[in-house]
């Protein structure tokens, strides 16, 4: 299993954020979300500038297995959609927190930040799951 990245913050529905910006925050899914659902074959994606709220639906990510919503960490307005996925979806099994990123957002409120799990919380989290 990949290492969880320290610098990321992370929520219960297995997403990750990332600050890129003071306001701009990149959003995943992460190594344990991708290993769950197997071999990704299909991702739907939010446009650029669709409006992103904490915890509501903003995508699917699909795999041989299973289809899984996506929920925004924050709240925020997409200002970009990584294309590489839309037409290479293993991407994301391949390295969930770098090429397989899904979208950027400019956050409405970055206090939001501070209620996204850190990554030792998130450790937990999956060790809890997985008895």
């Amino acid at each position: 299993m990949k290492e969880v990245p320290i610098d990321f913050r992370y929520t219960k529905t297995h997403e990750w954020a990332s600050r890129d910006e003071e306001e701009v925050v990149t959003i995943g899914i992460t190594d344990f979300a991708q290993r769950q659902l197997g071999d990704i074959v299909f991702v739907e994606l939010p446009e650029v500038g669709t409006i992103v709220h904490v915890g509501e639906e903003f995508g699917v990510v699909e795999s041989v297995k299973a289809a899984s919503d996506l929920y925004g960490p924050l709240s925020g307005e997409v200002i970009a959609v990584n294309k590489a996925i839309t037409t290479n979806p293993g991407l994301i099994n391949i390295d969930p927190y770098h090429e397989g990123w899904l979208v950027k957002i400019q956050v409405d409120d970055i206090e939001q930040w501070n209620e996204l799990m850190d990554a030792q919380d998130y450790e937990h989290q999956i060790e809890t799951e997985k008895e």
